[in-house]
């Protein structure tokens, strides 16, 4: 299953109104950044990736040429490469969004990246439920708050500890 990274910009507020911006980054390989890397590259907007990955490509390839090395050999040496960047494409959309000043909020297990997306948004906004107080449970297992509302003999308070209902009123007693 893959693992996505999710990411938020740090300038701005990280609060319900700033979920359009929020990066989900799936980790593993990448096929179309091995294929056509500098496409890919383009296309994410990783721009000093792509002058990194321009550089490196055409510094390798004259060197190997000057070296005397056959086409095949360079052709090989260029394919491990874009392997290489295939492999780091994930990592490179990282270190990218960590040099804007995103912080990763999370990381979520998901089949695509909707289903991360559903599973990531359920978490955290209960987690920002919990932080702002918004109490939309109810709690059903204790019992209905009472008031003291004159007239309406339901909202009494309960009485005494010794004013018990049920089968034993009191501790001890007869059956």
């Amino acid at each position: 299953m893959p693992v996505y990274t999710v990411h938020a910009p740090v300038g701005g507020n990280t609060d319900i109104r700033a979920t359009d911006r929020f990066a989900f980054v799936r980790d593993g390989f990448h096929v179309w950044a091995a294929i056509l890397g500098v496409i890919w590259l383009a296309w994410h907007r990783l721009w000093l990736a792509l002058i990194g990955w321009i550089v490196l490509m055409a510094v390798i390839d004259v060197a190997m040429v000057r070296l005397g090395l056959s086409g095949a050999t360079v052709f090989a040496v260029d394919g491990l490469l874009a392997l290489l960047l295939g492999f780091e494409a994930a990592s490179l959309q990282r270190w990218t969004l960590s040099r804007r000043k995103w912080r990763q909020l999370d990381i979520v297990v998901a089949d695509d990246e909707e289903a991360a997306e559903r599973r990531f948004f359920d978490r955290w906004t209960a987690k920002q439920r919990a932080l702002s107080n918004d109490q939309m449970a109810v709690d059903r297992g204790g019992p209905p708050p009472t008031r003291d509302v004159p007239g309406e003999p339901f909202s009494r308070p309960p009485g005494p500890p010794g004013d018990i209902i049920g089968l034993f009123p009191e501790p001890g007693g007869s059956r």
